[in-house]
């Protein structure tokens, strides 16, 4: 991904320690790839919370669930 612009932000000197590791964790070779990986990451966690609550609870129909076949 190739940017055309950049910004300077100020940051505390311990937030630029805690981006320093996750950059190194993460295997990102500059912060903006670093962010860029966490932003994703969090927005994956997200989805996964609010869109996978039932993920694995859920069975596909079968024939028996059809109202027609339920004795009532």
């Amino acid at each position: 991904m190739r940017q055309t612009t950049q910004t300077t932000i100020r940051i505390s000197k311990a937030t630029l320690k805690k981006l320093e590791e996750a950059k190194r964790r993460l295997g990102a070779k500059t912060y903006d790839e670093a962010i860029n990986k966490l932003l994703d990451e969090y927005k994956r966690t997200l989805l996964r919370k609010y869109f996978g609550a039932d993920a694995g609870k859920i069975t596909p129909f079968t024939e028996d669930d059809r109202l027609d076949v339920r004795e009532l």
